[in-house]
């Protein structure tokens, strides 16, 4: 072991009358220790967010979107299907009508988003078919004593206080003629499923009928699409498949993606992260400054043994090194203990998922922890390198100390 490490690792540990010293190194520590796992579980709780958001909505929406430039529905929708399946990387895709109306039920009444499907086509392009909670996909393909079936979110399902099996009424403005105006069209359906995606937006305001009942409501009968949902292999290339989609399919057709639909979200929370993680990284610094008084005050305490060292033949640098060595010591331990109880804290919050959050506002119930190798890596280097900048000039100061005036007095 270097002369500079032994001697730094011994003044640690101080005798008895220099105790104090001892107790203003395990505060030093100590700051590095908390403001390490604060930074990590704050980097683990937003990542943890974005992530689970992300997943959600993946799995509840297709990966892009394909629709006339002008507002009109597609009436050759199955020939682009085909069409758009043959493109490379894309995996499936499936006709949509999407629509407003209001469900009454025997307990309440809400106001809806409406999403007409083919459940056969549906499970290839989403996951909702592994979100039903209740009943199954291919209960809209049913029809009990002549009512329609329709699949409500959880949330939408207590509002109205239905059940599965229960009927509800549908009230939409496209409607019929009369000597009044236009009256809204009300029609009957039949709760065949309860859909959970566990996204706040999607539970309580959406329900799910088969495009041909939707093509009944809201294109006169006509066996259109309103839009093409298509899924890709990998939901980053969404661009370039964008651009493939558009080459493919002539100037008539305009695509959208999951990328733009939630893009305000997505920044929001990277901003969050970014924010909250530059504040509590904060933290660290404060305990650098904690590091530099440490070892100002070491030399203060030490100055007559720095005076001997360098009588005996130690040279400035290696003087410098004892201090910088204790620094980084300090900084070193105080980030390893740290980043274990960062780990540790981010793996019990999202085991027992013990934060929760409005799910009006982030879209989930609680709070998932994700600590990434990326963020630890980034926090533990930042934390080092601080720790070792606070070391440089108090180490400096000690170099600089006239041997000769040190002993003068003693």
């Amino acid at each position: 072991m270097p002369f500079e490490l032994r001697i730094a690792l011994r003044y640690l540990v101080a005798r008895r009358k220099q105790a104090f010293i001892s107790l203003i190194s395990a505060i030093s520590v100590l700051g590095v220790t908390v403001g390490v796992m604060a930074v990590l579980v704050a980097l683990a709780l937003m990542t943890g967010l974005q992530t689970e958001i992300h997943s959600r909505i993946l799995g509840t929406t297709a990966h892009v979107y394909i629709f006339r430039n002008v507002r009109e529905s597609i009436v050759d929708y199955r020939g682009i299907i085909e069409k758009v399946r043959r493109l490379p990387g894309v995996t499936d895709a499936a006709p949509v009508i999407y629509g407003k109306g209001m469900l009454v039920g025997a307990g309440g009444s809400a106001f809806v988003t409406l999403k007409g499907i083919v459940p056969s086509m549906e499970r290839r392009v989403t996951d909702l078919a592994r979100q039903i909670e209740e009943g199954r996909l291919e209960s809209l393909e049913e029809s009990t004593g002549g009512v329609a079936p329709i699949l409500l979110g959880r949330d939408l399902a207590l509002t109205l206080g239905v059940e599965l099996g229960d009927v509800v009424a549908l009230i939409v403005p496209e409607g019929r003629l009369s000597p009044m105006g236009m009256l809204p069209s009300r029609v009957s359906f039949r709760a065949a499923g309860i859909v959970r995606t566990d996204l706040h937006e999607f539970d309580a305001e959406w329900a799910y009928l088969p495009l041909s009942q939707m093509q009944r409501l809201f294109e006169g009968g006509e066996d259109r699409a309103g839009q093409i949902e298509v899924r890709l292999k990998d939901v980053y290339a969404v661009n370039r498949a964008s651009e493939a989609i558009m080459e493919a399919l002539g100037p008539d057709y305009l695509t959208h993606d999951w990328s733009q639909l939630n893009r305000s979200l997505f920044t929001a929370l990277w901003l969050e992260k970014i924010a909250i993680g530059i504040t509590i990284g904060l933290i660290v610094m404060v305990a650098a400054l904690n590091i530099v008084a440490t070892l100002v005050l070491m030399v203060m305490e030490k100055h007559k043994d720095i005076a001997i060292l360098v009588s005996m033949g130690a040279s400035r640098g290696a003087i410098t090194r004892i201090f910088m060595l204790q620094g980084t010591v300090i900084g070193a331990a105080g980030t390893i203990v740290g980043a274990c109880a960062g780990w540790l804290l981010s793996g019990v919050l999202d085991h027992y998922r013990l934060i929760r959050v409005p799910a009006d506002v982030y879209q989930v119930s609680y709070v998932p922890f994700t600590l990434t190798p990326r963020d630890a890596v980034i926090v533990i280097a930042a934390a080092l390198i601080t720790c070792f900048l606070a070391t440089i000039y108090p180490a400096r100061e000690a170099a600089r100390l006239d041997p000769a005036e040190a002993i003068r007095y003693e």
